[in-house]
């Protein structure tokens, strides 16, 4: 802990991130910083009517060398390996085994990746002869290879980071949509902030190309369905979102600790708030207004730059909007990126895109153009020291962050 009066800051020291737009955090700034909106890259056949962002071929063996290891993992656990070895390369912590020893986990996950097969068989068969339940359970008996059902544990992701990098620190999981990822991160600033730890590796990862997880999502009336569109173009239309695949990974890490080992942090977070509201009409708005007042936002700027995390779902964006407006109308402009457009939603990774995001920006002491040309995200006029991120449930849950410049 430092002496003193200095109080201690959470430092995001590495940042690993793959998605449709490619691999490691270079590429992304390259595609995403230019003059022009970037180009989303996605596919409206494969699992057509619905559209995906998918990714693109990884050499996975670059950070899982051992095809054994490879063999035993899905795709979605793949991209979370991967970005996690990503993560603690740009961090300089890789292959030192003394900071990956105290290297603790924090994982958003959700279910793992089904046995399409026996799914469609059970839901062929299971009323044939009027007793589902049954049938139900001589399938899952019969059926269900032991080793799928031990790639479903969510956990696994984490227990695959520690055995491919070596990251042996404390594990916890959180599993659950896009409010994973919310209580992961904060899990780890609090803890950092408390001094329960100094270095942490925090993460999650979607394969959005799965038939049972579009199944799934499209059961609760959450898919969008027709042509690619931005978040905000989306409104007015069907409700629902656009997956991407991805693999998010960030290096939190005390301030004292990263100053006692020489890293650079690209910023630093400075507050995470959540919340789980009933959503009633206006709740989604209202809540947002209340966690916005427990971060340490600098009101004397006349922009508040924001990477949303918008899905599409035509309440719960309509109700950020609105909160956004009410920001506005308090004397303060919000400068709105909405990285839904370009990557898809995500679940339990979108939120730490999003710091991700916010944290390369602040960095290079840029913001981004706007993701779209719906006119909701306009030119900065400002340069940005603190970056709103926000994530909003498509079905449960509010969450802010603020992240914000170092130096």
């Amino acid at each position: 802990m430092p002496n003193g009066d200095e109080r201690e800051q959470v430092w995001i020291t590495g940042i690993g991130l793959i998605s449709s737009l490619g691999v490691g955090i270079d590429e992304h700034w390259n595609k995403l910083h230019g003059e022009t909106p970037p180009r989303p890259v996605i596919d409206e056949g494969r699992f057509a009517p619905y559209t995906v962002h998918p990714m693109p071929e990884i050499d996975v063996a670059q950070q899982i060398p051992r095809t054994s290891d490879q063999r035993q993992m899905d795709r979605w656990q793949k991209f979370g390996v991967y970005a996690a070895g990503l993560a603690l390369q740009d961090a300089g912590i890789a292959g030192n085994d003394a900071l990956l020893d105290k290297t603790d986990l924090c994982i958003a996950a959700g279910n793992g990746e089904r046995d399409i097969a026996l799914d469609s068989r059970i839901l062929a068969t299971a009323d044939a002869d009027g007793d589902a339940a049954s049938r139900l359970n001589t399938e899952l008996m019969t059926g269900l290879r032991p080793t799928l059902y031990l790639v479903q544990l969510s956990n696994l992701l984490a227990g695959n980071i520690s055995i491919i990098h070596k990251a042996t620190g404390s594990s916890r999981t959180f599993k659950g949509e896009e409010m994973a990822g919310v209580s992961a991160i904060k899990n780890a600033v609090d803890r950092i902030k408390a001094g329960q730890g100094d270095l942490f590796l925090v993460g999650g990862a979607l394969n959005a190309e799965r038939e049972d997880f579009l199944l799934g999502c499209e059961l609760t009336g959450g898919l969008y369905h027709g042509p690619h569109k931005s978040v905000w173009d989306r409104q007015g239309e069907n409700d629902g979102f656009i997956p991407g695949s991805v693999g998010v990974f960030l290096v939190l890490e005390s301030s004292s600790h990263a100053k006692a080992r020489g890293a650079m942090p690209y910023a630093q977070i400075a507050g995470i708030a959540s919340d789980r509201s009933p959503r009633a009409p206006g709740d989604i708005a209202a809540t947002a207004s209340t966690l916005l007042k427990e971060l340490p936002l600098d009101t004397s700027n006349r922009e508040l730059f924001v990477m949303s995390g918008a899905s599409g779902v035509r309440a719960t964006t309509a109700e950020e909007l609105q909160f956004l407006s009410n920001v506005q109308k308090a004397g303060i402009e919000p400068v709105i990126r909405a990285w839904g457009s370009i990557f898809g939603h995500t679940h339990e990774a979108h939120f730490l895109v999003g710091i991700a995001l916010a944290a390369l920006a602040l960095s290079k002491s840029e913001f981004y153009p706007p993701f779209d040309t719906s006119g909701v995200e306009h030119t900065r006029k400002t340069w940005a020291d603190q970056i709103l991120v926000t994530t909003f449930g498509h079905w449960r849950g509010e969450g802010l962050g603020l992240v914000q410049s170092v130096w």
